[in-house]
């Protein structure tokens, strides 16, 4: 029996596989942050490719949380309708749908706007990065509420489950790191303080929406005295104890030079696992996953709970209907395919 291809079930999440589209950033909205063709074209593909969960890219939670120009955003109503679109032409294939809640802090390259940060330290010296503005309390707590309001609209839009971005070095993930988060209120300081504005926002939107929350970490930052995975396994035990669902498991991204270990097959799976025992807490895995056998391991020995295939989904939108064939399970395949398999 196949694992990968079975059902997950968990609370509130029904997924028909445990087969998961993380986001990638595809930098194809328009400068209003609005849903695309390409979107269309693009997200419903994998749906009818048989995906069991798809995860939308970075979507900003306001204009200047952006990474680019070219991102998508849930700061508007206006928004909406795009994203009411996509997830009916996805809801059509039984895909369910999530939406990434992000704030891209000192990592954004947007042009008319200036970043913002716990702490005022740029990213890079490359031209693009500009040095940071450091938020001030009232301005967490209004960045806390776009947060909220973007999780209400998606909630509008019909997405199935929400996931926050703290991972990979943009504003959430600045602030748990003590390479970027040097403040000396509540927000910076000890690892209980450096975790907070996660929590309360994990908190917040749970409180204000009924949807399953997942939140993306970077298990390690791959720097000295840096955010690491100990860091991480307290985290997803505040983040279980709000009520988060899952925890998305990556790593790095926080520095231009951080030391990074060999890009080969599952080498991020590992983080998954540790968090997934230690914190008692559901995992999606990362890290280089393209196989069919590979997701069946790490399912197998309990590793994580979902896997996620990102490069390789963009490579191939029907890889769930290789996998059903490799499983026996031609059932699965999309009939008007079926001749191709």
């Amino acid at each position: 029996m196949s694992l990968l291809l079975s059902p997950y079930e968990q609370g509130k999440i029904h997924l028909k596989n445990k087969v998961v589209m993380p986001p990638m950033c595809m930098y194809h909205a328009d400068h209003d942050g609005k849903v695309t063709d390409f979107h269309l074209t693009h997200y419903t593909a994998r749906a009818l490719g048989g995906v069991g969960l798809i995860i939308v890219e970075a979507t900003a939670v306001e204009p200047r949380g952006r990474i680019s120009d070219n991102d998508l955003g849930l700061w508007d109503d206006s928004q909406l309708l795009g994203h009411e679109k996509l997830i009916s032409h996805c809801h059509a294939y039984d895909a369910k749908m999530a939406v990434q809640l992000a704030h891209a802090g000192r990592k954004s390259i947007c042009k008319e706007s200036t970043p913002v940060a716990p702490s005022p330290l740029r990213f890079s010296e490359k031209s693009e990065f500009k040095l940071p503005h450091e938020l001030t309390l009232l301005e967490i707590e209004e960045v806390k509420e776009h947060f909220v309001q973007a999780a209400l609209r998606a909630s509008k839009a019909g997405y199935d489950l929400l996931e926050l971005h703290a991972a990979h070095g943009y504003l959430l993930c600045e602030f748990l790191s003590p390479l970027t988060n040097k403040r000396h209120d509540r927000y910076g300081g000890s690892l209980k303080n450096r975790c907070a504005l996660v929590v309360e926002i994990a908190e917040a939107i749970l409180k204000a929406v009924s949807l399953p929350l997942i939140v993306r970490v970077s298990a390690d930052e791959w720097m000295k005295d840096g955010w690491n995975v100990h860091d991480t396994i307290a985290l997803s035990l505040a983040l279980k104890e709000v009520g988060v669902a899952l925890i998305h498991v990556s790593a790095g991204g926080n520095h231009e030079q951080q030391t990074m270990p060999p890009l080969v097959a599952l080498y991020q799976a590992a983080y998954a696992k540790t968090i997934r025992k230690e914190a008692g807490i559901a995992t999606i895995a990362v890290g280089l996953i393209t196989t069919v056998n590979e997701g069946e391991q790490l399912l197998g020995d309990e590793t994580c709970d979902l896997v996620a295939y990102g490069r390789e989904l963009l490579r191939n939108p029907n890889f769930v209907f290789f996998a059903a064939k490799e499983q026996g399970r031609k059932e699965l395949i999309e009939t008007s395919y079926l001749r191709a398999f």
